[in-house]
């Protein structure tokens, strides 16, 4: 499923991939509304279909405000995000944009998260920046979900 068929054309990718995605989503330190919002905010970031649907219904689930998922959509800064949400939004986004954080970022990340939930958390956002790229060159169909509004593309 999803990008599990387009790594198998590299079997032993797939294979220490997918234990890497099961540690950063079942194992990590961070809290799941931690995890599954920098998860949209790259699936945002590369306008990956595939895990937007994904990961939508799965967001809400742990706690994110639908009107924070729709302002990400659409390519708006969220209002209505919780601390952790503004934390993750901004580390996300500077690391995304400038390939590392600020040193007031990092350490207000270390204060809540700690040392490893800032590790777990830059390489989750690393590590759905790959999926992202393998499902975009292998252009991988969403699994379409009746309440998830799809991704436009964002003008640059």
């Amino acid at each position: 499923k999803g990008p599990f068929i387009a790594l198998l054309r590299s079997p032993e990718l797939l294979v220490r991939l997918q234990k890497v995605g099961e540690f950063l989503r079942f194992g990590s330190a961070l809290p799941p509304r931690a995890s599954e919002f920098a998860t949209l905010i790259v699936a945002r970031a590369y306008t990956q279909q595939f895990e937007w649907f994904t990961h939508v219904p799965l967001a809400l689930k742990a706690g994110t405000a639908q009107a924070t998922i729709d302002a990400l959509r659409e390519g708006r800064h969220p209002a209505t995000m919780d601390a952790d949400e503004q934390l993750v939004h901004a580390f996300a986004m500077e690391l995304l944009r400038d390939h590392g954080t600020s040193d007031a970022t990092y350490r207000h990340a270390v204060e809540r998260f700690g040392e490893a939930g800032v590790i777990e958390l830059t390489s989750l956002i690393g590590y759905f920046a790959l999926v992202s790229l393998v499902l975009n060159v292998t252009q991988t169909p969403e699994e379409p979900h009746a309440a998830v509004a799809p991704l436009e593309s964002l003008s640059r």
